[in-house]
């Protein structure tokens, strides 16, 4: 289960860009926020790579926030992070997994880190005491950070704008975009707007006037769409096409028909007999028949996950579980390892909070496997410890991330170790035995955003333990985001109480991974292993959890029925 010599992207390393002029898609949106516009995205880097093109892609967010790092789940979905350490929004998961390329902090910008940079250059005197406007300057900022990504080995650059036209805040950016032709180049972009197209039960019709509205707004903005992809829930038929091309303005090529698909997996194949690849590249002036696409290798991997007959029931024990996006590249993972292993994954949500009431009914019996994800806060903390010290006693895998690892530490201080009163001082400052303490370059800061320990840190994995069988190598290099870690005064006693640190920083400081011998798997990171999973790469850890997971399923007597068998009379 080694990681492939190409992580990071199919090709190693930079070669030359293939086109002459960089080319620069942006993608805008309409009618209503959640259309999908990170997953079109998405899809279409990943059919602009098929085609033999190198892509990056970044995303620009009206919010003032200057990253999402700051922000409640509850209020953004998860925060991604990248390998260079950038606390970044969720779409740039979507991006990583579908273009299979490491993203940088360059990859995301908000209106808050716009602004900072534009007051930083006033503060400065850059702008030699003229008077700071949102045009030119503010402006200017925000193609300066969509060139930055532009690099000498980049083809094609996709720019996804966050909000839906209309909204106030998305103003600047959309003047940027329209600016942006001019400067480059008419060839060399490409207007791609999502909208929705919805379907009327009373009256029988999918309406396009919402879709008509959309388009004005933006031409009122002075861009003019060269590509508009329709979401709605079944077809869009040729005579609506037809319409909606004459009404705004589009060739009717360029009405790409975006209906719901079985997977988001789906979305690339979708679009692609769909022909928006190809208009795309001729809006670019660039000949499709000169890049022939090639998805054989995508295709299998979505064949793979549709093929798929097993299923494995695992809990997902975490606060946020209220929204899924909270937790949404753990979940991809897991789905990545069901493709490469044949299994359904069904994610059973698990509130941290009731984790004790559920075990005193014994309600997470049938669960096959446990995954406890990272957060931070005190609420929810003891439930995730005692899920830990149920998995551990019930032999029932258990996977822990950041804040999960240290769950699992603490359990094992308290019922192994005998340190009645184990805690992490981030919960709990008066504990007797903090086993989970603060780092010590974190005593004295005091903002909070942009200041953990964040992005890709080496670990040396102890040779013979299972993470270094699963990883198949010694030496691994995984995402970070926390400000605690295992106290390392604690670290004997833990060993000796049957807890092995199998994997720690390079100079041994911080441990990386443990592990309990014995266990059908019980593993913790530090890390979030979960931002390098790929669909056709699953990460190990997740699948050698899910291969445990599998075995216990099919283990225990007797089956546990699935709705889906229910539904198809099994």
């Amino acid at each position: 289960m080694q990681r492939g010599a190409s992580e990071g992207g199919d090709e190693p390393g930079p070669r030359p860009r293939r086109l002459a002029d960089t080319k620069y898609v942006f993608f805008t949106g309409g009618v209503s926020s959640s259309l999908g516009k990170g997953l079109t995205a998405s899809s279409l880097g990943r059919l602009l790579k098929s085609r033999g093109l190198r892509v990056t892609m970044i995303k620009l967010d009206p919010y003032i926030n200057v990253d999402p790092g700051t922000m409640n789940p509850y209020e953004h979905g998860e925060v991604f992070v990248t390998e260079d350490g950038g606390e970044t929004d969720l779409d740039l998961g979507h991006y990583e997994r579908f273009i299979d390329e490491n993203l940088r902090r360059d990859s995301n910008a908000t209106t808050g880190k716009i602004y900072q940079q534009v007051i930083a250059k006033e503060r400065r005197g850059d702008y030699l005491g003229k008077t700071v406007q949102v045009i030119p300057h503010v402006t200017d900022e925000i193609k300066e950070r969509i060139r930055r990504v532009a690099t000498e080995d980049i083809d094609v650059v996709l720019v996804e704008v966050g909000g839906t036209v209309g909204d106030i805040e998305i103003v600047p950016f959309l003047e940027a975009l329209r600016q942006f032709r001019h400067d480059v180049g008419r060839t060399n972009v490409c207007y791609v707007h999502l909208t929705l197209v919805p379907y009327l039960t009373p009256s029988g019709e999918q309406k396009t006037k919402p879709t008509q509205h959309s388009v004005t707004e933006l031409r009122s903005r002075g861009i003019q769409p060269d590509v508009i992809v329709c979401r709605s829930d079944r077809d869009i038929s040729a005579d609506l096409k037809r319409k909606i091309s004459l009404l705004c303005d589009v060739p009717v090529e360029g009405v790409v028909s975006a209906v719901d698909a079985p997977s988001i997996y789906d979305i690339p194949s979708v679009l692609h007999h769909e022909g928006l690849d190809a208009v795309v590249l001729s809006t670019l002036a660039l000949d499709p028949g000169e890049f022939p696409i090639d998805l054989s290798r995508w295709e299998q991997t979505v064949a793979q996950a549709h093929a798929a007959e097993r299923h494995v029931r695992v809990g997902l024990v975490g606060k946020y579980v209220n929204l899924p996006d909270a937790y949404l590249s753990v979940v991809e993972a897991l789905r990545h390892a069901g493709f490469a292993l044949g299994a359904r994954v069904d994610v059973v949500w698990v509130a941290a909070e009731e984790v004790p009431a559920l075990l005193a009914h014994d309600e997470l019996a049938s669960l096959d496997g446990i995954v406890i994800p990272g957060g931070f806060g005190e609420r929810g903390v003891e439930g995730k410890i005692a899920a830990a010290g149920w998995a551990r006693t019930h032999q029932v895998p258990c996977l822990g991330l950041c804040l999960g690892l240290q769950a699992m530490v603490i359990d094992v201080a308290r019922n192994l170790a005998g340190l009645h009163g184990a805690n992490s001082s981030e919960i709990d400052v008066t504990t007797p035995y903090p086993v989970i303490d603060l780092m010590d370059d974190q005593h004295e800061v005091v903002n909070l955003g942009g200041t953990m320990r964040l992005g890709a840190y080496l670990a040396r994995l102890r040779p013979g333990s299972l993470v270094a069988a699963i990883y198949g190598q010694e030496v691994v290099s995984e995402r970070h985001r926390h400000r605690y870690e295992v106290n390392p005064r604690f670290r004997p006693v833990l060993e000796r109480a049957g807890l092995l640190c199998s994997g720690t920083s390079p100079d041994d400081r911080l441990v990386e991974f443990v592990e309990l011998p014995g266990h059908p798997f019980w593993v913790g990171t530090q890390a979030h292993p979960e931002f390098k999973s790929r669909p056709d790469r699953p990460h190990p850890l997740f699948q050698a959890l899910l291969a445990a997971a599998l075995a216990r399923a099919e283990g225990r007597l007797p089956r546990i029925p699935f709705e889906s068998d229910l539904g198809s009379g099994r």
